[in-house]
């Protein structure tokens, strides 16, 4: 426990949990979107085993750094590229990613009723096995970002625990946020199929700044909410419209 009287372990502790709780949210998507075809009794408990699995899956990834590390060296070539045991779990991930995301957007727009989307039977545990799988995923690059920021290991754990104690509390508002707004579904899928690519894209060794990954989500999010915004505006009888502000 000496890391509790360094300051760098702090800043260190400070920066993963802000780090873990961004590359936490294309997790909170899936799983939002995953949740939403689950009966509205199962969701609350889905949601919460789904960020417990995702914690878990970060822990014992980051207990288990000998082995992680191996996962980078070669396995084989294919076409002069080197490809390894992470590359195959990312480009994995990322097919998996782009095809569940691709199906649901056909889903939400081939529907049968124009008014509502047809939900297709989830059971609750192919549900959970779905959101385990992008967990090992997603937990890969959060694993290798925290070896990189702290080498305490308990301030890894620490800031892990955190980032999904916050995302339990914000995972519910978010899933029902999605649900109750179907563009803001359809964008949320658009941004998963672009970590799918991303994620393939990584594991053939083609290097996409996440940066520019999450400020392209962000951008179109908040184009988003200004559509919002004045489709409510337009609505509205001209007698009871406010001012934009």
């Amino acid at each position: 426990m000496e890391w509790l009287s360094n300051p760098q372990a702090w800043a260190a502790l400070a920066t993963l949990t802000l780090l873990e709780i961004v590359l936490g949210v294309d997790n909170i998507i899936f799983l939002s979107i995953l949740v939403g075809r689950l009966p509205a009794h199962e969701r609350d408990k889905a949601r919460f085993l789904g960020l417990v699995l995702a914690m878990l899956c970060r822990i014992i990834l980051l207990l288990s750094l000998s082995w992680v590390m191996t996962l980078t060296a070669t396995l084989f070539t294919i076409l002069n590229e080197a490809i390894s045991g992470r590359d195959l779990i990312l480009i994995g991930g990322g097919i998996f990613l782009l095809t569940k995301s691709t199906f649901e957007i056909h889903n939400n727009l081939e529907a049968d009723e124009p008014s509502a989307v047809v939900k297709r039977a989830s059971t609750f545990l192919s549900t959970l096995l779905q959101i385990a799988i992008l967990d090992i995923v997603f937990s890969l690059d959060s694993v290798i970002t925290a070896v990189g920021i702290s080498q305490h290991l308990a301030v890894m754990i620490i800031a892990i625990m955190i980032a999904v104690v916050i995302m339990m509390i914000s995972s519910s508002a978010i899933g029902a946020f999605i649900d109750t707004h179907p563009t803001i579904k359809i964008l949320a899928l658009s941004f998963l199929i672009l970590v799918g690519v991303t994620l393939t894209a990584e594991g053939l060794d083609f290097h996409i700044p996440k940066g520019y990954i999450y400020f392209s989500m962000a951008f179109s999010f908040g184009v988003e909410m200004l559509n919002q915004k004045i489709r409510k505006r337009t609505s509205t009888p001209v007698h009871l419209r406010k001012p934009l502000t």
